[in-house]
């Protein structure tokens, strides 16, 4: 950058020093509006060391953590910030923040532990097949209704095979047990004429 300074200060185009020496000019104008400061590890605004009520009334923070300790002695006892920042809001009519309420629950070591990710169990997705004729490979898709009137439902298990997209054999009825799809695949079973052919599941 003191490079390009020395050169635009003996009168050479901005535009054409900075593109001999590859610098961005928004990189350049960004060092000459003097906005690039040393990170202070003191960074933001100091803490009030107060809150207010809906009246304007203050309130100190040493109220509040006596606030929070008696909620957590007693009915708040399994609330997490969020729920405390809620209470607090209704009981003493506090303008407060959820921030504020995490900084001065973690001060008084307040805090509930987080809850573990549960880790996913993996999916199975289906092996991308060739399907180049009937019988190869089969689905069974289970669907639902509703019977107006009555104000139930009733189930439609069917059995599909995934060449043509043509319905084998289908249950239908007010409910479907393992028993009515064994049937079911007995009799598209039957209708394909598959009954004595190994099949690979």
């Amino acid at each position: 950058m003191e490079v390009a300074e020395q050169w635009i200060k003996k009168g050479y185009p901005i535009t054409k020093v900075l593109e001999i020496l590859e610098i961005h000019r928004s990189t350049y104008y960004y060092q000459q509006n003097g906005k690039v400061e040393k990170k202070t590890v003191d960074g933001g605004r100091p803490t009030p060391g107060c809150s207010l009520k809906a009246t304007g009334e203050k309130v100190s923070d040493e109220q509040i953590q006596e606030w929070l300790s008696e909620l957590v002695m007693g009915e708040g006892f399994a609330y997490g910030y969020r729920k405390l920042t809620i209470q607090l809001r209704r009981d003493h009519q506090l303008v407060i923040s959820k921030k504020k309420v995490y900084r001065l629950c973690k001060a008084m070591d307040l805090l509930r532990p987080k809850r573990e990710k549960r880790i996913p169990y993996p999916k199975k997705h289906a092996r991308n097949r060739i399907i180049t004729g009937s019988n190869q490979l089969w689905e069974m898709d289970m669907k639902y209704g509703y019977i107006e009137g009555e104000e139930r439902f009733f189930l439609v298990l069917s059995l599909i095979d995934v060449y043509d997209c043509s319905v084998i054999d289908y249950h239908i009825g007010l409910s479907c047990s393992e028993s009515d799809a064994v049937k079911t695949l007995q009799r598209a079973l039957f209708k394909r004429q598959q009954l004595n052919r190994q099949i690979n599941l």
